[in-house]
């Protein structure tokens, strides 16, 4: 990815930046303003808490409500039940982090890093009730988004068990360094990982400014094509240019996905080198092809017919 695909992602954005000034800086502008109204408020919190927390030895006591379910289940450690909850509860790219951070520590194995990386990076629900809920017709019930996200992580993780060997419920590990980071070292780390996700974010809404630009493309496909390069831009193309079903089929098959930026944006808190960012990206498309599925399913059983 390093050797191929970025150095020719960053070639063209410097180009762009050089040839269109104004576009690069609505882009950018754009993007640094989603960062700080949306990104930055929502997850940061998060962040520096799940650092505290973790530091805190608090992980038994906040995972002890579903601990049973999810280690009967799914075949979770305590940690990995963790990274499974802070993932799905807040997003992109918190469930990557938790999950490298801890098969560095050795709280989790990393052939349970590797399972949870395939199940824990996902849309919060907060993003979805509150951005994506905004931009669907009244027609489609944000439910069936909901249910169409998260519903495939069941057969996933059942798959992603039998790929890497997870036959039995894991157990947590010591952490490898007993000398718990300090409050101001939590956060810090957290500052940085944010800055990082800012500079995704900036870059890649740079890139999807120049594509809205496009005098030749159908909007449909120009629709597609911002959604699959980032996320938020591309679910305002798809409000705007869908309706109906077909524009809950587009918005799911985004959110499942979470555009290259968020690829990035995983692959750059993917410190362990157990953690294969090409992994993701398969699971990643395998969720897609569920979600769709299990939308259409949906989508044809509210239909009048029915």
């Amino acid at each position: 990815m390093k050797k191929s695909f970025f150095p020719a992602l960053a070639v063209v954005v410097l180009l762009l930046l050089l040839t269109h000034p104004l576009l690069s800086f609505e882009g950018a502008s754009h993007g640094l303003l989603l960062w700080y109204q949306t990104v930055l408020p929502t997850l940061l919190p998060f962040m520096i808490c799940s650092n505290v927390i973790v530091s805190l030895g608090g992980i038994r006591l906040l995972t002890a409500p579903v601990r049973p379910l999810l280690k009967n289940m799914l075949c979770l450690s305590d940690a990995g039940s963790y990274v499974l909850i802070s993932g799905l509860l807040c997003g992109y790219p918190m469930g990557a982090k938790t999950c490298s951070e801890f098969v560095e520590q050795g709280r989790i194995t990393p052939s349970e890093g590797r399972y949870l990386l395939s199940v824990s990076n996902h849309p919060s629900p907060m993003f979805l009730l509150g951005y994506v809920a905004s931009a669907l017709s009244p027609s489609v019930p944000t439910s069936m988004i909901l249910t169409a996200l998260y519903v495939p992580i069941l057969p996933i993780a059942f798959l992603s068990q039998a790929v890497y060997g997870i036959h039995e419920p894991c157990v947590s590990g010591p952490p490898k360094d007993k000398k718990a980071p300090s409050f101001d070292q939590s956060m810090m780390a957290s500052f940085e990982v944010m800055v990082k996700i800012g500079g995704y974010i900036m870059l890649f809404s740079i890139l999807a400014e120049f594509i809205s630009q496009i005098p030749v493309l159908p909007n449909a496909f120009q629709a597609v094509l911002l959604g699959i390069v980032e996320i938020t831009t591309g679910i305002q193309a798809a409000a705007h240019t869908f309706s109906g079903i077909r524009q809950g089929m587009v918005l799911c098959l985004i959110t499942a996905f979470g555009g290259i930026c968020g690829l990035f944006q995983t692959k750059s808190v993917l410190k362990s080198q157990s953690l294969s960012a090409v992994h993701y990206l398969c699971w990643k498309l395998l969720h897609c092809a569920l979600s769709l599925a299990v939308f259409m399913l949906l989508a044809a059983s509210c239909s009048p017919g029915h």
